[in-house]
């Protein structure tokens, strides 16, 4: 019995030192909205680009988010990516005579390019901006978000600045997998040293929000430097930093709305092909995660239960901890505040999908994503 209560609180322990962690990064990960910029005579030109595939439930809310921006001077351009619904349609409808705004149309997909970003490279060959600021269609801006980020970037000096965006979730696969985005972000990268640093594995970027400066963009080669990778935000954001950029990331939860999914099917195929590529397609990196999130995320459960049944106080902690921790991520990351109580669930359904996401690959069944196949 002494040897078990010493064993439970060494465990409980490691919630404790995860717990501290991760109020570091909160605290440490540089806000939006906390920069303001100065006065310029000349305001440098931002583009925004967009690359839209099939995405006219988007349409609408985007643009009209665009159009409320007031950062001046800005030039919208959007790819149609082959798009086989009304997008194009509605874009000219929303766009009416905005002289910001330019729709082109995609190449087809050439081989060896990923979708998305064989989209984001033929978008920055269009752009004149100092800046490039990449958006995916399902993302919605406030209408100061530009002033706020080209000031994080002038003040920290970066070349990239990224951010996991808020994420009003609706639906309930999307409610149990997006928020732990946030959960892995200010659990498990070091923040100090990731935007301290310019050591490539501490990375993190989220492809719905990338600002760059043009001239380290084109110096690694822009997107084509990425062109077949299924996580090339994370990518080009490491490319930047082996060139010794700097990459912030950033809190812009208070700016920056993301809707990734509208269907349960959509959040399932969308995190699968995301989550073995994203660990380089090592079988022993995912089976050590699997194991982790077992332990970390899964066994507090049991323990809980039965410390109820015995009346046993100390197992009845690492839950209560486990629970605390993600209900400061959720505070931090402005989502839901009581989907705290669904992380056990959250992380066996993440486990379900690994297996699945690694099984697609071994088997060489590859990812199926907006209509278009991926090995």
């Amino acid at each position: 019995m002494e040897r078990e209560g010493e064993a439970m609180i060494y465990y409980s322990a490691l919630f404790i030192i995860m717990i501290i962690g991760t109020i570091i990064n909160i605290f440490t990960m540089p806000r939006l909205a906390s920069y303001q910029l100065n006065k310029n005579k000349v305001d440098p030109l931002v583009s925004i680009l967009i690359p839209m595939r099939n995405e006219e439930r988007n349409v609408k809310s985007i643009i009209r988010s665009l159009k409320g921006l007031t950062y001046q001077p800005i030039e919208v351009i959007i790819l149609d990516d082959q798009s086989t619904d009304q997008t194009r349609q509605l874009l000219e409808q929303e766009i009416q005579c905005d002289k910001r705004f330019s729709v082109i149309e995609g190449k087809p997909l050439e081989e060896g390019w990923v979708g998305k970003v064989h989209a984001c490279h033929q978008l920055s060959k269009r752009a004149s901006g100092d800046y490039y600021l990449f958006i995916d269609a399902d993302v919605v801006l406030e209408k100061d978000t530009i002033q706020h980020v080209l000031a994080l970037a002038k003040k920290k000096k970066a070349k990239l600045v990224t951010g996991f965006p808020r994420f009003p979730v609706k639906k309930r696969m999307e409610s149990l997998l997006v928020p732990l985005q946030h959960v892995v972000v200010f659990s498990y990268l070091p923040t100090i040293i990731a935007n301290g640093g310019k050591y490539p594995a501490a990375t993190a970027a989220h492809g719905a929000f990338m600002f760059f400066e043009r001239e380290a963009y084109e110096s690694i080669g822009g997107h084509e430097a990425v062109k077949s990778s299924l996580v090339e935000d994370v990518h080009i954001a490491r490319a930047l930093k082996e060139k010794g950029e700097k990459v912030i990331l950033a809190n812009v939860t208070s700016h920056v709305n993301c809707y990734m999914y509208e269907k349960d099917d959509e959040v399932w195929n969308g995190f699968a092909k995301n989550v073995y590529t994203g660990l380089g397609r090592s079988l022993n990196k995912l089976v050590a995660l699997m194991v982790f999130f077992i332990v970390y995320y899964v066994l507090p459960v049991p323990l809980f239960l039965y410390g109820i049944v015995s009346e046993q106080v100390l197992l009845l902690l690492p839950l209560l901890l486990l629970f605390l921790q993600r209900l400061l991520i959720d505070l931090a990351a402005k989502q839901k505040w009581y989907l705290f109580i669904t992380m056990p669930i959250s992380a066996i359904t993440l486990l379900f999908l690994m297996n699945h996401s690694m099984k697609q690959s071994v088997q060489h069944k590859g990812y199926q994503w907006k209509g278009r196949h991926y090995k």
